[in-house]
């Protein structure tokens, strides 16, 4: 559900907090960064030398203009001259080594960033991976087409998330409308909040992100300009690093420093407003019942939690889970599937008592070790590093077991799909990230072309979304539990006294009133003793980004004893939002390498999907075109069929070679070559090794390998090798 900031919109899209999505601004100084990265050193010494070496240069070259004008002897200039140009050469070495760090390459010769993703955009359109909508009229920005294997990719990572996540933890699934009535975005926050900064060209009227022109203009000063110091670098990428919790201010200002314009016209630009990302709608012919398409899938399950609680017996804990379609507005979409107008959500949202947020199957996840990303190292300016899953639930970094629980299945979903463990992390939100009511968030980032992309949000979001439909419904969304006999308890009453802030705060009194109530109870006591003896206090209402004065009237807090029957209660929430089109395109870049041809004289491309995720699982070559060879194919085709293994035969005459190279490039893991009327190979696509096996047992090995029961090392040293020339391509 909220990817926010990130996935398909810098303000939304998964498991993001709230607070991000509605862009609530923070306190923050253009010349105080708070230090969240450390520039890599091999780059700042690049930089460093580079900043020598120009002052060398320059020197020389006005040494060389000195001994010319001065009238020095010739072989006297000769030699300045010669010395000016080895320094050059050296200037031009630096530049190489420093363009090859900033921009992804290895300097030796590899595909830089931009060029990699380049060449994978284009063998995915080429071979109808997606392509853009409407392509014949020019196409529409930030919607796409997924062509016949995107589709099949795309079907079978949504098959093994409802493997891996609804029949695992027996979830409810459900299935909601897109089109939703405004007073449901209204009470989740979305109508007034849901939005992104804008600039417009103050002479055409176009639109443009202002987040979106602020880092490209940093980017390219990194990039491009490697005469910049590494002092000015470091405050780039400082910019870089806060961009997403900038306020309108903010970011005007920088655009002005840094003379941003139009990047079509160069004209100037407005200052940054916000505009709501919500495609607008009515229901009914009459046009009078306002309504949006979703933004997220996730509001669905809320409205429908007293059902949910009451199929599933009025028990907690439980999980409901969503896929489905969702709608953002982008101002500029742009990078491909990463940033889209209409794109697919996978969302659990798993209901828990607020006070045993334990998991019964913690102990299955808690060896696991991968790369995390706490915020106590991001603001010290450390990387993130390997920490076993179990010592950071132990030791607090991650919030609960249920929140740990799920990261955990996340990490484990993700690498099976085909996404590189060295290059996934989970990142921590920042204290300025996190809104009020949020207990823990986390960003399952994946590392690509684009840099490191927000792909699965997993965040515990407390109670608020449930208070939220409460209070604007009328209906309790509340769990209980029943006492065998009564209990008396003491409980915390926070009662703020609305009048009295509505005619202190006006507008403003909603967010007072909410952050007044969402205080634990330590701050609240701390509030009550503060405002007995000085009848006023400071407090820092997160959504308004500031503190306010709160007087003795405003609010009464106290403690009372009241004997109960039952405790009644409003769940906690914990939150996966995957991104399902972020995570496929992430699938394709790590998937995806090149492989010389069997002759030398090409590249050929290849995807490794694994046999889980592969669009096609098996293709059926006859050798040679004959009339028999084509008959045995068929007859493993049925037994493909029947088993449920998606395949295709390729029956043009065509080398075996190039068949193979075509079908390599869709990244079908498996092909079984007939070449005679008993018995066939079976290749695989990245060892290119192939076995023999009898025609009836073809279909039943492919099955084994492609549904896990065995390996390819096992069926290897199970069937006889089979050596080709033409197994190679």
């Amino acid at each position: 559900m909220r990817l926010l900031s990130s996935l398909l919109s810098s303000s939304t899209l998964l498991a993001h907090n709230f607070t991000s999505r509605l862009r609530i601004p923070i306190s923050f100084q253009s010349h105080n960064f708070p230090r969240l990265f450390s520039m890599d050193s091999s780059e700042a010494s690049l930089r460093n030398a580079l900043s020598q070496k120009l002052s060398a240069v320059e020197a020389q070259g006005n040494a060389v203009r000195a001994l010319k004008a001065a009238g020095a002897a010739k072989p006297e200039i000769d030699a300045a001259i010669e010395a000016l140009n080895g320094l050059k050469i050296e200037k031009a070495s630096i530049e190489k080594q420093l363009q090859a760090v900033v921009s992804g390459g290895g300097g030796d010769g590899s595909l830089n960033r931009e060029s990699f993703r380049q060449t994978v955009s284009n063998t995915l359109e080429r071979r109808l991976f997606y392509i853009p909508s409407f392509k014949i009229y020019r196409g529409v920005a930030g919607l796409y087409d997924y062509g016949p294997p995107g589709c099949a990719v795309k079907s079978n990572v949504l098959a093994f998330w409802r493997q891996h996540f609804v029949l695992e933890e027996n979830m409810l699934e459900v299935d909601c409308p897109c089109v939703t009535p405004e007073v449901v975005l209204k009470a989740s926050g979305h109508v007034d909040k849901f939005t992104d900064l804008m600039v417009k060209d103050e002479k055409t009227g176009t639109c443009y992100r202002a987040d979106h022109l602020l880092k490209d203009f940093c980017n390219e000063k990194l990039q491009k300009d490697l005469s910049i110091s590494s002092e000015k670098a470091a405050e780039l990428k400082q910019i870089l690093a806060v961009l997403d919790d900038l306020s309108a201010d903010q970011l005007g200002a920088k655009i002005k420093e840094y003379g941003i314009t139009a990047p079509d016209t160069k004209n100037p630009l407005s200052d940054p407003y916000p505009f709501n990302l919500m495609f607008q709608t009515s229901i009914g012919p009459s046009g009078l019942l306002p309504g949006y398409m979703r933004p997220e899938t996730a509001q669905g399950i809320f409205v429908n939690f007293k059902d949910l609680y009451y199929y599933n017996g009025n028990k907690l804990p439980f999980a409901a889970a969503q896929i489905g379609q969702a709608f953002r507005n982008e101002i500029s979409p742009r990078q491909g599937l990463l940033r889209v107008r209409e794109f697919t959500l996978a969302e659990i949202e798993h209901f828990v008592d607020p006070e045993d947020k334990a998991h019964p199957k913690f102990a299955d996840v808690a060896n696991l070790e991968f790369l995390m990303f706490p915020r106590e190292e991001q603001m010290s300016g450390k990387s993130a590093r390997k920490i076993p899953l179990g010592e950071a639930v132990s030791k607090g970094t991650v919030n609960n077991e249920t929140l740990g629980y799920f990261i955990g299945r996340v990490y484990l979903f993700l690498t099976r799909l085909g996404i590189d463990k060295d290059r996934l992390r989970f990142r921590q939100h920042l204290a300025n990230e996190m809104a009020h009511y949020a207990a823990d968030c986390w960003d399952a980032e994946i590392e690509c072309s684009y840099g490191w992309i927000e792909c699965v949000g997993i965040a515990d979001r407390s109670a608020y979304d449930l208070h939220a439909h409460t209070e604007k419904s009328g209906v309790p969304l509340v769990a209980h539990e029943k006492f065998a006999e009564p209990r008396e308890v003491e409980k915390l009453v926070i009662a703020p006294v609305k009048k009295e802030l509505g005619l202190a705060f006006k507008g403003c009194q909603k967010n007072v009133v909410e952050a007044l109530e969402a205080m634990k109870e330590k701050e609240a006591l701390e509030m009550k003793a503060a405002l007995e003896s000085d009848g006023e206090v400071e407090f820092y209402v997160c959504t308004l980004g500031k503190n306010v004065l709160i007087k003795k009237s405003m609010v009464a807090i106290s403690k009372e004893k009241k004997k109960e029957h039952q405790r009644v209660f409003t769940p906690s929430v914990i939150e996966p939002s995957f991104g399902i089109g972020r995570i496929i395109y992430c699938l394709f870049e790590h998937s995806y390498y090149m492989r010389p041809s069997k002759a030398g004289d090409e590249q050929l491309n290849v995807f490794r999907f694994p046999p889980l995720v592969a669009p096609i699982k098996c293709t059926v070559f006859p050798l040679v075109q004959n009339q028999q060879y084509e008959e045995v194919a068929k007859v493993i085709s049925k037994s493909l069929t029947f088993s449920g293994i998606s395949h295709k035969i390729d029956i043009t005459g065509t080398s075996i070679g190039k068949r193979y190279a075509r079908t390599d490039e869709l990244g079908v893991p498996f092909a079984i070559t007939v070449d005679s009327a008993s018995s066939v190979t079976i290749r695989e696509r990245d060892s290119k090794d192939q076995i023999r096996v009898s025609v009836e047992e073809a279909a039943t090995v492919v099955k084994d390998v492609t549904d896990g029961l065995r390996t390819w090392e096992d069926v290897w040293s199970t069937f006889p090798h089979h050596t080709s020339a033409s197994a190679e391509d």
